[in-house]
């Protein structure tokens, strides 16, 4: 008699979470399509079909019903068993997953990620980076890091790092020959590189001074959705661009370009790294949270 693995058992329950192939597979980490032959082959051996198909939606079919309500709080204990164990590893190993914005991502790359990595070879990190909000836990990750004031209520929350801020940057040979702006409404007569946001907005450019605080909707040649083809525009004297300033630090040092606006772009949210509290967290766990309190803040935060 052919016996089921416990991945195709995760399967199962995985689409019948979601309702869809995709989202679930896109939690495991597998494809669409090992996805669909891991929930086909334990079909088969059960002899009943436990999913209605149709190309719209997956559903669960009685019989999958019944057979979800039994086996998920086993597969749940399974798990849990599996956690303790790991959580007892010497050696931290294993994958964690870290979901973050771009522009977080880059921040933290060099001074967590790589210096984790280094510390912790065993450990593989997959990050995936995203301009929207997601639910870490729907979403399978280990780990989200975002501003601070983005944090959901119910995670732990890590502070990483100095606070943050926005700069409006410009080659020098763009600011000779078409002036300085000293006010946030002088960008109205400039050319400005456009952000374009993950739900197909164009961001305004926000300013703030001694309280006054103020958006501008910039116009100029080109609207883009990346930060590092916003730097090749604006050090090929497009125009002004808004960005991070950690992504154009060493560009204002190297004087390859110019800060303008200064006193209007206000201190931002620090980063702050987040995850929901575990029983049982592994040992790469551990090792990456004690890491990261290591290199932000001395003390967790936790918001109930």
């Amino acid at each position: 008699m052919a016996k089921s693995t416990l991945s195709e058992l995760d399967a199962v329950l995985m689409v019948a979470r979601h309702g869809k192939y995709r989202a679930a597979a896109l939690e495991l980490g597998v494809s669409t399509t090992a996805l669909s032959n891991a929930v086909g082959k334990l079909e088969r051996t059960l002899g009943v079909r436990l999913f209605n198909r149709t190309t719209r939606s997956v559903s669960l079919t009685e019989a999958g019903e019944q057979f979800v309500a039994q086996v998920a709080p086993a597969l749940r204990d399974i798990h849990d068993a599996m956690d303790r164990v790991r959580s007892r590893q010497a050696t931290p190993s294993g994958t964690l997953r870290l979901n973050a914005f771009p522009t977080a991502a880059r921040e933290i790359f060099s001074t967590l990620v790589l210096p984790f990595q280094r510390e912790h070879p065993q450990v593989h990190i997959d990050v995936v980076t995203e301009g929207r909000l997601v639910d870490i836990v729907a979403g399978g990750f280990d780990f989200g890091v975002r501003s601070a004031d983005l944090v959901p209520a119910d995670m732990i929350a890590l502070p990483l790092g100095l606070p943050r801020r926005n700069v409006v940057v410009a080659s020098r040979a763009y600011l000779e020959a078409r002036g300085t702006p000293v006010v946030p409404q002088d960008l109205i007569g400039h050319s400005c590189l456009r952000v374009r946001l993950p739900n197909g907005a164009i961001y305004r450019w926000p300013f703030e001074k001694d309280g006054q605080s103020t958006h501008v909707d910039v116009e100029g040649p080109l609207t883009l959705d990346e930060a590092s083809l916003a730097r090749t525009a604006v050090l090929a004297s497009v125009g002004l661009t808004l960005a991070m300033e950690s992504d154009v630090r060493d560009d204002i040092d190297a004087g390859r370009l110019v800060r303008v606006l200064e006193d209007w772009t206000p201190v931002l949210a620090p980063l702050s790294l987040y995850y929901p509290s575990r029983r049982n967290p592994t040992a790469a766990f551990k090792a990456f949270v004690d890491f990261a309190r290591r290199r932000g803040h001395p003390t967790v935060q936790s918001r109930p």
